[in-house]
């Protein structure tokens, strides 16, 4: 994976950041210590890392048709842990809590 072609360089989830937090919609979540800024850019620059990671690495690799069954469960697995990490950026912002569904209980 080339590390040159990220949007979301260093910089830039430092200038996103700022500019989020003057986004009410995402600063009405800020917890004492915990501002919704800087974890929803955290997130982004994650999420955005794994979908590479998925759509450059792994998906060509179940192209390979030399692959064996076995090698072709482990692709899927490594997919797998890939979709477990964007999960949990989703959840993680309080942004993006109305995309999960909750019991009546909250979980």
């Amino acid at each position: 994976m080339n590390e040159s072609r990220f949007l979301m360089t260093p910089e830039a989830a430092l200038r996103l950041t700022e500019r989020l937090a003057r986004v009410k919609s995402v600063s009405q979540f800020d917890q004492p210590g915990e501002p919704q800024a800087s974890t929803l850019a955290h997130s982004l620059t994650d999420l955005e890392k794994s979908f590479r990671e998925i759509l450059e690495t792994q998906l060509p690799r179940l192209t390979d048709e030399s692959l064996s069954p076995d090698q072709l469960n482990d692709v899927l697995l490594d997919i797998g842990e890939e979709l477990r990490h964007v999960l949990y950026h989703i959840k993680d912002p309080k942004f993006f809590d109305y995309l999960i569904e909750r019991d009546a209980d909250g979980s």
